[in-house]
């Protein structure tokens, strides 16, 4: 069985878009427009977005009217939109809506995932629920040299350091690749 990673891009001051819900600041980093291709999940089989980033990039790439554009960041791989509403869905694209909390879901997503890994694209609210689920095996953060002072958490809710473990930090370009790996609550309480 794969990982759930939250692997984003995030602001200094902690933020994933700007109050105008927009990621423009993020391209505007030297870098960020064309990211390096060894930041992505490369195990990823499975992508999970929230309706806010799904709707976003429908329309920030027009994917609708240009349905190529979906295969290259999304590729063949499955997509599962959690959401409450009927949304539309790019021509070829495997977009699997789902409703309900995420302990309910992650059987149809690890069925899917097969062995490989679950990449929890965004929004930080949604990684925040499998957090709660105790479903978030690791957390990658590309920090940009930019402070949004509001807007989208990261993770909008309490995370103590007794549950997060740094596994690497490195520079990429402008950026700086943080790596931790998420320990489940209770061995959070243990030495």
């Amino acid at each position: 069985m794969g990982r759930i990673l939250f692997d984003t891009a995030t602001s200094i001051d902690g933020f994933i878009a700007d109050p105008d819900g927009s990621l423009a600041w993020l391209f505007a980093v030297e870098g960020g427009e064309d990211p390096d291709e060894a930041l992505f999940p490369s195990g990823a089989s499975v992508l999970v977005e929230g309706s806010t980033t799904y709707e976003w990039i429908l329309r920030e790439e027009d994917v609708l009217a240009h349905p190529e554009k979906w295969q290259g960041f999304h590729g063949d791989r499955p997509t599962f939109v959690f959401t409450h509403r009927d949304l539309p869905v790019p021509t070829g694209a495997d977009v699997r809506f789902v409703r309900g909390p995420v302990a309910d879901v992650l059987p149809r997503l690890r069925e899917a995932a097969g062995d490989g890994d679950i990449w929890v694209v965004g929004g930080g609210d949604l990684a925040g629920q499998f957090l709660d689920a105790g479903a978030l095996d690791e957390v990658a953060l590309s920090v940009a040299p930019v402070a949004l002072g509001g807007g989208a958490p990261l993770l909008p809710r309490r995370v103590t350091s007794e549950r997060l473990r740094l596994r690497s930090a490195a520079a990429h370009g402008q950026f700086a690749r943080l790596v931790y790996e998420v320990r489940p609550a209770h061995d959070a309480l243990s030495p």
